[in-house]
């Protein structure tokens, strides 16, 4: 089970990556394969998000941080804002 180092950790791999996709789309633009790529690092990134925010949930009403898990991509995808 991942804990929110871990889950941080991806984080911030996973920000740098989009980082660099994004930047070369808009230099020389995003191949196809690039262009998957990007999207599966930005769904990625949400569940990421989604899973540390429930870890830190259960955290401050005393439930186990460790009975979270990532929710699928369709689901994060359509949370309201």
């Amino acid at each position: 089970m991942s804990d929110d180092r871990d889950i941080l950790a991806d984080i911030g791999r996973l920000v740098q990556e989009e980082e660099q996709l994004r930047a070369q789309r808009t230099g020389q633009g995003l191949d196809p394969n690039a262009t998957a790529r990007l999207q599966q690092v930005e769904e990625h990134l949400d569940q990421c998000w989604d899973l540390l925010r429930q870890r830190r949930a259960h955290e401050e009403f005393g439930l186990d941080p460790d009975n979270t898990a990532a929710r699928p991509t369709d689901v994060v995808e359509n949370y309201e804002q």
